[in-house]
């Protein structure tokens, strides 16, 4: 079957459109992967070639570009209707490809395309934001507070930097973000007190490699919550720790396992969803087990 291809030309460190392309075709070729290449121009374009791949019934989307790239076309595709689940295939060309990571996909399309090769896929579970900017959906990481605030300076930092301008814009962000009393519902357990972030994992990666959720799963219908309330002096020992996963055992992690959490903040805090800047806080988040088919 042919892949509805959706590809980001600015992508990553922003590599000339017609070297993507070229690379893409190349990648696609050399293992006999039969793919309609759509380039798309933002991310209003890119959800009408969603929608208009399925008016001529594809099934099987392929996003080609970093986490923001894969989380649009799930967004897309989770705002149509479907019998059954489409198939998702993601070639990492952006500067965070992090989804990937969970199922040791290699950084390099090259490598990667050949996993779009034969039927194996598993029914992946889907994020579910609501808030003033509507329903966003989501397929990797969400955070609130701080982290949030990481994405939204970075995306006002040249590309050049790659993935490396996260990890800058991390510590450029955190001197003027202040905790704050937040309040973590769940369907089970809440949290209320002093707060820097909350990270709403459905994958085990983010931020370029970071094992911030090494415990999550993407088929057991939950999220894996934590509620960072670390004081800043602390942070640079906790980020060390979350580069290797090993943050969850310290006091300063509280974390839930659920499929309903609502945030809310006493000012409104910023919210990020696969490295993209979405809005602000409150925030009420949801899942939809095994909403799509992830191509492995």
């Amino acid at each position: 079957m042919t892949w509805w291809a959706l590809v980001n030309p600015g992508a990553g460190n922003g590599a000339a459109e017609a070297d993507l392309a070229a690379r893409i075709r190349a990648a696609l070729a050399d293992h006999d992967v039969d793919a309609t290449i759509h380039v798309t121009l933002s991310a209003d374009h890119l959800r009408d070639l969603v929608r208009r791949g399925a008016e001529e019934g594809a099934t099987r989307f392929l996003a080609v570009g970093g986490d923001g790239t894969a989380s649009l076309v799930t967004d897309a595709l989770m705002h149509l209707p479907w019998d059954e689940p489409p198939t998702l295939g993601i070639l990492p060309a952006g500067s965070g490809s992090d989804f990937v990571r969970t199922f040791g996909f290699s950084q390099k399309l090259e490598e990667t395309v050949r996993h779009l090769t034969g039927d194996e896929a598993y029914l992946v579970d889907v994020g579910r934001l609501e808030g003033s900017w509507g329903v966003r959906h989501f397929l990797n990481v969400a955070d609130v507070g701080v982290l949030a605030a990481t994405v939204e300076r970075a995306e006002r930092m040249t590309r050049r930097w790659g993935a490396l301008r996260y990890k800058l814009a991390f510590w450029l962000a955190l001197p003027g973000f202040a905790k704050g009393p937040i309040s973590v519902r769940t369907e089970r357990r809440a949290f209320e007190g002093e707060a820097i972030t909350v990270v709403l994992a459905n994958g085990q990666y983010f931020g370029a490699g970071v094992n911030i959720a090494p415990r999550a799963t993407l088929m057991d219908g939950v999220l894996d919550v934590q509620v960072f309330t670390v004081s800043k002096a602390r942070i640079p020992l906790l980020y060390r720790k979350a580069t290797r996963g090993l943050h969850l055992g310290d006091p300063g992690v509280q974390r839930y396992r659920a499929a309903e959490v609502t945030v809310e903040t006493s000012s409104p805090w910023p919210i990020e969803v696969d490295g993209d800047y979405l809005g602000e806080t409150p925030v009420r988040v949801s899942v939809l087990p095994g909403a799509l088919r992830f191509k492995i």
